[in-house]
């Protein structure tokens, strides 16, 4: 079972759940224009709490992932 709902902005599009089909609950978040999707445990939604903003700034920078070929991650 889902529930959620959308947030929105001039960056980004995405639909927030908690996934309660797998062992634990979880969150499911997905962007709604490209599909992609990730599921995030408790202990990862906590590490993002205790992170700071700098930790952080990488991630917020589309250039770095969004934008990269993903067949370029493979090693």
């Amino acid at each position: 079972m889902k529930e959620g709902f959308i947030l929105k902005n001039e960056f980004a599009y995405v639909s927030v759940q908690i996934d309660r089909s797998a062992n634990g609950d979880r969150l499911l978040i997905q962007d709604i224009r490209t599909g992609k999707r990730s599921y995030f445990d408790p202990l990862e939604l906590e590490s993002l709490l205790w992170s700071t903003h700098k930790d952080l700034t990488s991630l917020l920078d589309p250039s770095q992932t969004r934008w990269v070929d993903e067949a370029d991650d493979i090693v």
